[in-house]
């Protein structure tokens, strides 16, 4: 096989600190935000509501649009441009009827620009109530997700394996959630659709890592665990960077040329992506690593002897 990257012996485990600071300082950032704001930004998926996509021939003004709908009782709903400044998104919250809301709020906008008369290219409704079944439903599968995950990886490998690959998963989801809450970006369902996509992505580094390790144990038995990481780690880490490249040339060229339909799952999956690669490195192992160092502790705490 061609070979992109030579030999390595970076010590990785070395500075496993600084890097659990940085996620640290994110996620901690993440969750006082998300505190202040009452929670995630959620979409109409989660929150119930119309959706309404309406295309202008010619771009009109925002704020005239904003003062039509006031003027017809909808006020509250949510504008902004998709796509293109000749294409609108309006979103309202509150839910009626049929489509009661969505002719109401055409016949406004063709009112009040009639010199510009608008056209309705999408209308999307959820209730509240199947809007919170999908909330719940998809807190769940992320959740049954990673417990099977934590099952698997345990009968594989051993159950602290387990431990640092979930808690390295829960690590890229919140650490994408952060972010998502800092930049008020809204979470719907593409965006869950790129958590359980980023979990896929991340577990499979970090089997690829552990089962570099599990060889490695067999083959040097006197080394410490710190030193059979950090040569796993160096052993897999051209693969890693050739498969994360790949993976994230993909994500970046979604989320720069994919459209505003799909932009929050490509920013989910280039976050996602980023910090699936380090995770492996910065939060898995570090666990494992220190679980082996207190069990030694405890093996010679009991007169056992430690290789």
């Amino acid at each position: 096989m061609m070979q992109f990257f030579g030999e390595t012996r970076i010590d990785f485990i070395r500075q496993r600190w600084k890097a659990i600071a940085v996620s640290a300082i994110i996620i901690l950032a993440g969750l006082v935000s998300m505190i202040i704001k009452g929670g995630p930004k959620y979409g109409v998926d989660f929150l119930g509501g119309t959706v309404i996509q309406v295309h202008f021939p010619q771009a009109p003004n925002i704020g005239d649009v904003r003062q039509a709908l006031a003027d017809a009782g909808y006020g509250d709903i949510e504008i902004k441009t998709f796509g293109a400044a000749n294409e609108i998104l309006l979103r309202a919250e509150k839910q009626e009827e049929g489509t009661a809301i969505s002719d109401a709020v055409m016949n406004a906008l063709r009112q009040a620009f009639a010199h510009n008369p608008p056209e309705e290219r999408l209308v999307e409704s959820v209730g509240p109530k199947i809007g919170k079944e999908l909330r719940t439903a998809a807190i769940w599968a992320t959740l049954i997700s990673l417990a099977l995950i934590l099952v698997y990886v345990s009968f594989r490998f051993e159950f602290i394996f387990a431990v640092g690959a979930v808690i390295a998963l829960f690590h890229d989801v919140l650490i994408t959630l952060s972010f998502f809450s800092l930049l008020d970006m809204e979470v719907n369902l593409t965006v869950v659709a790129a958590f359980l996509t980023i979990v896929g992505f991340s577990l499979n580094d970090t089997i690829v890592v552990m089962d570099r390790i599990r060889e490695n144990r067999r083959i040097h038995r006197d080394a410490t665990i710190e030193q059979l990481i950090n040569l796993s780690v160096n052993q897999t880490l051209g693969r890693t960077i050739i498969t994360s490249l790949t993976v994230f040339t993909v994500v970046l060229i979604l989320l720069f040329f994919g459209g505003d339909v799909i932009y929050n799952f490509a920013f989910a999956m280039t976050v996602g992506v980023i910090a699936g690669v380090y995770s492996t490195v910065y939060i898995a192992s570090p666990i494992v690593v220190e679980w082996h160092k207190k069990a030694e502790v405890q093996k010679i705490r009991r007169g056992v002897k430690v290789a």
